[in-house]
């Protein structure tokens, strides 16, 4: 088992994959073990020539799906693949979001920025759900608003975070009614602006929270167990960074208890409301 796979388990998400069969679970953390290597590869600054390791990974996935992987990660998504349905681009297009993290790409609006929370939040959302054998219409409809709203949060949560690597992700025209630049972001200035254009896109992510808990509620209960631990520890996540009026430096984050705390409320709406 390797490193990730293991840390998987020991998160504090754990307990919301208990009651999945082995198939699933390994499944899962398999396809978030490549989540997390394509995020690392357009996050951290270190890395060599992370646009060519991510064309090598768009060309591994190519030969999954021709039934010849290279990689030992490969070849167990190669049998995932085969066991529960995971189309191509649930993994191409999470490539495609990196590729425009390491661009720099900026968005004029959110509607534009829905095509980049499509691409690293909506599409994993999507494979879960192929995991955990629930598609159709609603399912997708609840991937777009959970994958949506987590997005929005990191968004806000990271905003200091992302300038430091160049990143905006603030849509321009969000910045421009708050009289802000892009540039402004980059450096850090003013703040109290800032949390202004962040106070709207918390309001946005909280519409999208809303909207997938309705979702949620038409879908197998037991199957929404882990969906649902996801969106009430990022939705707390973003109380949490509320309560500090959008004015802080460094990322905001949950402590363990805090999450087991969510964990917990996430069994009870499932199993006793």
């Amino acid at each position: 088992m390797t490193a990730s796979n293991q840390s998987y388990k020991k998160s504090s998400f754990g307990p919301a994959f208990f009651f999945l069969g082995k198939r699933q679970r390994e499944a899962l953390a398999n396809y978030y073990e490549f989540c997390r290597l394509m995020d690392d590869l357009a996050d951290e600054p270190n890395q060599d020539n992370p646009q060519q390791q991510l064309d090598t990974w768009a060309g591994e996935i190519a030969r999954v799906y021709a039934g010849s992987p290279q990689t030992p990660l490969g070849t167990r998504l190669m049998q995932d693949i085969k066991d529960f349905g995971i189309t191509k681009d649930r993994f191409l297009l999470l490539i495609e979001g990196m590729q425009a993290d390491l661009s720099g790409k900026t968005y004029k609006s959110f509607e534009e920025l829905e095509w980049y929370l499509y691409r690293v939040a909506v599409i994993v959302g999507l494979a879960t759900l192929d995991i955990l054998g629930v598609k159709g219409p609603q399912a997708d409809a609840l991937s777009k608003d959970l994958g949506g709203a987590v997005q929005l949060t990191n968004i806000i949560r990271d905003v200091s975070s992302d300038a430091e690597l160049g990143r905006v992700y603030l849509p321009m025209d969000l910045l421009e009614k708050h009289n802000l630049t892009r540039q402004d972001v980059l450096e850090g200035k003013h703040s109290d602006r800032v949390s202004f254009a962040l106070q709207e896109t918390d309001a946005l992510a909280q519409k999208l929270y809303a909207r997938a808990e309705q979702k949620m509620q038409g879908l197998p209960r037991l199957k929404m167990l882990p969906c649902r631990v996801m969106g009430y520890v990022y939705f707390a996540n973003l109380a949490k960074i509320r309560k500090t009026g959008f004015l802080f430096t460094t990322p905001v984050k949950l402590s363990k208890f805090e999450k087991l705390k969510e964990v917990f409320h996430a069994f009870v709406k499932t199993f006793f409301s």
